[in-house]
């Protein structure tokens, strides 16, 4: 038959090998492929190059993978290569998946604008210390997300917070709110979201901070602080308690230009000599007293001391330790200040987000009135056991009693 005579044709016969052999050999291929994939789980995100913000990132399928195979992409994610994303589809399909699934996001792995690009941004309120998947939601990594503060400047008033403040913000690696929010002293019943939505976006690896002097003397900000976050960390910028009394009544002065004369404010009766301290300008300057509140609460090694002096006389080595305190790389360095001679202090040469120099404004650096020598001494007399007691409990003398 004809069927026989095709198949005994010895041609026809070598092709048909051929073409079986070349058959398996795909087939055996595809097997592999599909082995290789189901082990190692490769639906990798997938690069766009050139084509900008328009084109998001693609995971093929990421549905019908299994938490490991997420957490593997998740990952692959935050490696240091430029990623450019569409997280529409990311947030749909990661909404089922649990933190404990996901891997954390150290500050050693930072992810910056200039690494990961989102698009659409998605708001994601965070604690501080959080994580970006707080609430099963992906924070707009290009833009940050508003936290609580870590750090807080706590004090004191007229002891030169709000220059250590415009110096600090000066670092890449912090971000602060420029007005005093008074949280844990006049507003702490607005609650903690009204207190973090005050604050400025930050991205991962970025320290928030705030300042509001009063809270050092406060009884009960301690106590607050702590129970937002335990481990915040603490700067109190402090200066000689006589020159800050005087600081602090020449600032007075300056809006109510009829109140009494700095002596008969300090004392409660002149002729014995006894000081009036509950006169806040007095009061203030009682450091120990006010920091043994303070330790009720938080250990010595999350305080950190400003010298007021030196942070006039020595900007960048105050600023040093500051920085260290923080954990942060010393940026801020001699290089960004100049000396002003008619303020009588540092300024910066390049402001933050601006090119040009910046020293603080006219309602900083004012003149002091002259004060009769005899009250001066008097104050002297009157701080200096309790500048001795706070030398001691701080483990640092500041020179005031010399």
């Amino acid at each position: 038959m004809a069927f026989s005579r095709v198949f005994s044709d010895p041609p026809s016969k070598s092709i048909f090998k051929t073409f079986a052999v070349m058959l398996l050999s795909i087939l055996a291929s595809l097997f592999f492929l599909h082995c290789l994939t189901d082990r190692y789980g490769t639906c990798t995100p997938t690069e766009k190059r050139d084509t900008g913000l328009d084109e998001g990132f693609y995971a093929s399928e990421l549905k019908d993978f299994g938490s490991l195979r997420r957490k593997r992409l998740l990952q692959k994610w935050t490696s240091t290569k430029p990623l450019v994303m569409r997280h529409h589809s990311l947030i749909h399909q990661l909404a089922s998946v649990g933190e404990e699934d996901l891997p954390e996001l150290k500050a050693d792995k930072r992810l910056s604008q200039s690494n990961i690009k989102v698009l659409n941004s998605v708001d994601v309120d965070l604690e501080a210390g959080g994580s970006y998947f707080n609430a099963g939601k992906l924070s707009s990594l290009g833009e940050g997300s508003k936290k609580l503060p870590q750090a807080i400047i706590i004090g004191v008033k007229k002891g030169g917070t709000r220059a250590l403040l415009e110096f600090l913000r000066v670092h890449p690696d912090i971000r602060a709110v420029g007005a005093e929010p008074h949280f844990f002293d006049r507003n702490y019943d607005n609650g903690l979201d009204w207190y973090r939505d005050l604050m400025p976006k930050t991205l991962e690896g970025q320290i928030t901070m705030e300042k509001t002097p009063s809270y050092f003397v406060t009884r009960e900000a301690p106590a607050r602080i702590y129970a937002m976050s335990r481990d915040t960390k603490l700067i109190v910028v402090v200066r000689d308690p006589v020159t800050r009394a005087i600081s602090d009544y020449t600032q007075t002065l300056s809006k109510k230009p009829d109140i009494p004369s700095f002596g008969s404010l300090t004392f409660k009766n002149r002729s014995t000599g006894l000081i009036d301290t509950s006169w806040s300008a007095i009061q203030i300057g009682i450091y120990a007293k006010h920091l043994h509140n303070w330790l009720q609460f938080f250990p010595m090694g999350q305080i950190l001391f400003v010298s007021g002096e030196r942070l006039i006389n020595d900007p960048s080595g105050e600023l040093g330790h500051v920085q260290d305190f923080l954990g942060l790389k010393r940026i801020i360095t001699d290089k960004h200040f100049y000396f002003n001679q008619t303020k009588g202090f540092p300024c910066l040469k390049k402001a933050e987000g601006s090119s040009k120099p910046h020293c603080l404004g006219k309602t900083k650096g004012r003149t002091h009135p002259n004060i009769h020598p005899e009250v001066v001494q008097r104050l002297r007399d009157f701080y200096r056991p309790f500048n001795m007691k706070f030398y001691q409990m701080t483990g640092r003398k500041f020179g005031w009693d010399d």
